[in-house]
């Protein structure tokens, strides 16, 4: 099965305590450890760090499934 045919719920359990990249609707991109999630795919990420016109260390943070507009892997 190819990437773009993965289903949501199944790339998350894969990359579960990998580096994922969030980008979010505010247009920014956040980085970090895939700590964990839920069946609204809210997302929980370790030693993540804010990408957009500022760069920023942020630590743990949850992410609001409905904000996420794209989930990328390394």
């Amino acid at each position: 099965m190819n990437k773009m045919a993965t289903l949501p719920m199944k790339m998350l359990e894969e990359n579960l305590n990998k580096k994922v990249t969030l980008l979010l609707k505010d247009n920014r991109s956040l980085v970090g450890i895939l700590a964990g999630y839920d069946e609204y795919m809210n997302m929980t990420l370790d030693d993540a760090e804010e990408n957009g016109e500022v760069q920023r260390k942020i630590g743990k943070v949850i992410i609001r499934g409905s904000n996420v507009v794209r989930i990328t892997t390394k």
